[in-house]
């Protein structure tokens, strides 16, 4: 007696060609959407915009910017305090937005170290 898979569900080699298309489709998509990330830039920052950071879709910091007004050499740990926030900052916000944009892309399936 032969078991039979519902309607849809046989077909074999040519099922297995079509499910490595849709895989290779993905795979360049979001190869392309990693790109699009990596270009990006991300800016936040702290202490009521005294210090601001700029960061990239790579998570590399780009740039720091400091009022003059908040550089008080009696506290330094502030002035440290407020840079490590807004890289913090800009950081979560490019984590964020790749997460969100990836997840799309896939449906919500989780394929760890894909992104």
């Amino acid at each position: 007696m032969k078991a039979r898979l519902p309607q849809g569900y046989g077909g074999g080699a040519s099922n297995l060609q079509q499910l490595a298309r849709q895989a290779q489709k993905l795979q360049e998509q979001m190869g392309e959407l990693t790109t699009e990330l990596e270009a990006k830039e991300y800016t936040a920052s702290a202490g009521g915009e005294a210090v601001k950071a700029v960061v990239t879709g790579k998570m590399e910091v780009k740039s720091v910017e400091i009022k003059p007004e908040v550089v008080d050499p009696d506290d330094v740990e502030m002035l440290s305090d407020l840079v490590v926030a807004a890289v913090n900052e800009a950081l979560r916000a490019a984590e964020k937005d790749k997460s969100e944009r990836m997840g799309k892309l896939s449906g919500g399936l989780n394929m760890p170290g894909m992104f």
